[in-house]
């Protein structure tokens, strides 16, 4: 019997039509939760968003018309719809798009509530990881984009459209899933790469240019001004197949904890910077830029306990303590500072100091060490998935920050991926580069075990940061196995080996983004 290889039908709306006879949009949506009850609505026109969903399809506007979720009793409560079974493949990548709000008038005075659209598969017993999320809020409609991958062919699949409080009502307008397209992507990519990082080359013999007619002239790129890195640590670098790796693909690197507050003073009063230092050395060996990351660590469960025992005014003078350390002993020795990691996931020092602690630490850091660029650093940004992390809030912040005086002088993605899908991952890059800073990705990863999916991940990201004219630079979050945070994240084996995921995006930086 001949074997029927199955297609993927990139850009195609998933979600199942309903019975003809019902009303046209609501049909095909049931209402999850007892109370709750789903009626269609048409927006006012001057509600309905202007704007396009990024890259979804040609011709797409806002139809204005969409269902309500009202009744609902919990946040498990919402509506769910069927997706086309048959058109679900394993290890494809699926999109989530369209708009989502809250009813007018509910809960708290423009209150903002996350809203999250799932998928759940055979019978609803899984909801499988990925799918999205955003903070939504009354009276407007937010973009909700996000992404979901299988591992195996599911009997059957929903989404699930969910999470705002008891009594709040929820909208959907336009929803769509489908797959996304990536090889299209990346031939879109090709000509705006070639505008962000190519130049001409204009070769200029002078008086000698008469004798050499019919000569051959060979032009070989040497090296890329786009830098990438590795994070290290202490056991990486003894291993000599690691340090080949760093040696030849890496232009830049930074510690993976050596420099976090909780490693060099574990112990009140008690400052140890040999792993550091010895770290710092082995880069200026190799002639590697460091990033510092990081002067203070914004989430909770990553301060010190002898830190937390302080009371208000000594934790400020520990603060101070630690920038006066730190700033002066490495003054000029770190080109960029994470001044005070995940802030938006983060608040222990605004909590204990007052609102203004944030950007006293970037004031005194630029002080200490005016030479350094200073980054704000967080996670899940550039995904779309996690509504404490939008470009929105991240651009807030940094203007926050600004407004009392801190130095903000570059944005750093941390890139601990999953499932990218690179229109998200360019808006996101749009946002951030109306505020005129630099971005880098500065702990990129995929926790992928198929190596090939891996490799794509990766080019999917590495491909959309080297086509932005904002992006300024990349660091892995480690590369080797054994040596990573994440699992099934690796680019090399343990004896240096590189796999597919290192040849598809260390290995060829000089030439293979510009493809």
């Amino acid at each position: 019997m001949a074997c029927t290889q199955e297609v993927v039908v990139f850009g195609v709306n998933l979600l199942e039509s309903g019975a003809p006879e019902d009303d046209g949009l609501v049909a095909g949506w049931a209402a999850v939760g007892p109370c709750t009850a789903l009626s269609a609505r048409d927006e006012e026109p001057a509600k309905v968003p202007t704007e396009t969903i990024n890259d979804v399809a040609d011709g797409y506007r806002p139809s204005g018309r969409y269902v309500l979720a009202s009744g609902r009793a919990g946040e498990a409560d919402g509506l769910r719809r069927a997706l086309k079974r048959a058109a679900l493949r394993p290890r494809v990548t699926y999109r989530v798009a369209g708009w989502v709000g809250l009813g007018d008038g509910d809960g708290d005075e423009g209150a903002r509530h996350a809203v999250r659209v799932s998928l759940r598969v055979d019978g609803g017993c899984v909801v499988v990881d990925g799918g999205a999320v955003v903070c939504a809020e009354p009276g407007r409609w937010t973009e909700i984009k996000g992404a979901f991958r299988l591992k195996e062919s599911p009997r059957d699949a929903e989404v699930y459209v969910h999470g705002a409080p008891a009594g709040v009502d929820v909208k959907v307008m336009d929803l769509q899933v489908f797959a996304t397209d990536r090889r299209a992507r990346f031939r879109k990519l090709r000509k705006k790469t070639d505008k962000v990082r190519k130049r001409d080359v204009v070769l200029n013999f002078g008086s000698a240019a008469s004798g050499i007619s019919g000569a051959s002239i060979r032009v070989m790129q040497m090296d890329s001004s786009f830098p990438f890195g590795t994070c290290i640590n202490t056991n990486v670098i003894q291993n000599p197949g690691f340090v080949d790796f760093f040696a030849k693909h890496f232009d830049w690197a930074v510690f993976e904890n050596e420099l976090k507050w909780y490693h060099t003073e574990a112990q009140q009063g008690q400052l140890n910077y040999s792993d550091s230092d010895a770290l710092l050395d082995f880069c200026d060996r190799y002639g590697k830029p460091v990033r510092g990351h990081c002067i203070f660590w914004a989430v909770a469960n990553t301060v010190q306990q002898w830190v937390k025992n302080l009371d208000d005014d000594q934790l400020a003078s520990a603060v101070r303590a630690r920038l006066q350390s730190l700033l002066t002993r490495y003054a000029g020795r770190f080109p960029h500072y994470d001044v005070n990691n995940e802030m938006l996931h983060g608040s222990y020092y605004q909590d204990r100091l007052g609102d203004d602690i944030n950007a006293f630490m970037f004031r005194e850091a630029a002080r200490l060490d005016p030479g350094a660029t200073l980054f704000v650093n967080d996670y899940n940004v550039e995904g779309g998935s996690d509504p404490n992390a939008t470009p929105e809030k991240y651009i807030e912040q940094i203007s926050a920050l600004q407004q009392k005086g801190a130095a903000v002088g570059g944005i750093g993605l941390q890139g601990h991926v999953t499932n990218p899908v690179g229109e998200i991952i360019c808006d996101a890059l749009d946002k951030l580069a109306t505020t005129d800073l630099p971005v880098w990705l500065t702990e990129l990863d995929v926790s992928e075990s198929d190596v090939d999916l891996r490799a794509e991940d990766l080019e999917v990201v590495l491909r959309e940061a080297y086509a932005h004219p904002a992006v300024e630079g990349v660091i892995f979050w480690g590369c080797m196995q054994g040596h990573m945070w994440r699992q099934d994240a690796c680019l090399i084996d343990a004896d240096g080996n590189v796999n597919d995921a290192g040849e598809r995006s260390v290995v060829p930086k000089l030439i293979y983004y510009s493809r």
